[in-house]
């Protein structure tokens, strides 16, 4: 699934797009956490493919993504961003829509139009 097509499909805004090439770049996989404790901890390979889905709208989701590589960030329940986090994704390339949907419809409409989640079992001990 591209990000326009996440962007259609969750009736996104546009909050920094700074690479419109990524755009067109395929997700095969989803992650949803406020944590991103959880987030580092789970998403451990795949991670260039995988959107992450948060309303932790600090700087705090922008490093967290750029140390994973993801390029692809969904904030929900219509937060807004403060300039130096916008600022944050642009300087770092990572590409930023928000959206109304709690993350719970977020992850639903993602998944009923095929995107998947990341394989957590193998990180469960």
């Amino acid at each position: 699934m591209t990000a326009r097509e996440i962007k259609e499909i969750l009736h996104a805004r546009k909050i920094a797009i700074v690479n419109e090439e990524k755009l067109s770049k395929d997700y095969s996989h989803a992650f949803a956490s406020d944590l991103m404790s959880d987030v580092l901890a789970m998403i451990q390979t795949e991670s260039e493919e995988t959107v992450l889905i948060t309303g932790l709208c600090n700087a705090q989701a922008i490093r967290t993504a750029e140390m994973l590589d993801i390029d692809l960030i969904v904030f929900v329940r219509g937060k807004r961003l403060a300039d130096d986090v916008v600022d944050l994704a642009e300087a770092t390339g990572i590409n930023v829509v928000g959206t109304e949907y709690s993350m719970y419809e977020a992850c639903g409409h993602l998944f009923a139009e095929g995107l998947g989640g990341i394989n957590v079992g193998s990180n469960l001990t």
